[in-house]
């Protein structure tokens, strides 16, 4: 069977939007782990050779990173990496810090011996993780970690405020312990006291306050460095 011009037009567009869409997910990849610093110069020709394939579905890509906010174009320099805004990441830090500790105290009554071995089990990962540091790594353990305590919150609009909370730090790139190493160790210790509240079945507020003041001390630790930068 001939194929018409239609279909051959119709395939092109498919190959174009799916190579558009692989680049999209490798450029982000990079970016999110740090491959692609902040003020990193985008070079198509150059991503575009790395990746195999054209300019074109590499140049979408990018437009769609600009569009998150991830990428910017500067005059006479071209596509860069956007950087953290640390007032951005601060609302979002203060916003997580209250919403997921409601969530953790409402899943509290509803975390069993399974999901809090679980937890210990990822928790102990990330004590691992602390002797060879992986900063994405670790973050990306911690958030195993936390989403464990929270998932079963029975109110889904809190639940949905804390997804989105952890969906913006993701589009910041905020890794907070590749710039504050040393909190991780105070992260880890944490993470088991919090467990051991959950286990002797502590009210709802002291399990609220622990895992609000768990989430505030690593702002703190974030700002407090960003003052000597």
């Amino acid at each position: 069977m001939t194929e018409t011009a239609t279909d051959a037009e119709t395939t092109s567009a498919d190959i174009t939007g799916s190579k558009s869409e692989q680049a999209y997910r490798a450029i982000k990849a990079r970016i999110v782990e740090g491959t692609y610093t902040p003020g990193y110069r985008l070079v198509l020709a150059s991503i575009a050779k790395d990746l195999g394939f054209s300019v074109v579905p590499v140049r979408e890509a990018i437009r769609r990173l600009e569009a998150e906010n991830l990428v910017k174009f500067e005059r006479n320099v071209g596509a860069t990496v956007s950087g953290i805004d640390p007032t951005e990441y601060l609302y979002t830090m203060q916003t997580l810090s209250i919403v997921e500790g409601a969530a953790t105290a409402m899943s509290a009554p509803l975390i069993d011996s399974v999901a809090i071995a679980r937890a210990r089990a990822v928790n102990a990962e990330m004590r691992e993780c602390l002797e060879h540091f992986d900063p994405v790594r670790f973050t990306r353990l911690n958030q195993d970690f936390h989403s464990i305590l929270f998932e079963h919150c029975p109110n889904p609009h809190i639940l949905d405020l804390v997804h989105r909370g952890w969906n913006r730090l993701a589009s910041l790139r905020s890794s907070t312990f590749r710039f504050v190493p040393g909190r991780a160790h105070d992260s880890v210790d944490e993470h088991e006291a919090l467990l051991k509240l959950i286990e002797a079945s502590a009210s709802a507020d002291e399990i609220e306050k622990a895992a609000r003041l768990h989430r505030s001390a690593t702002l703190d630790a974030y700002l407090s460095q960003a003052k000597n930068i």
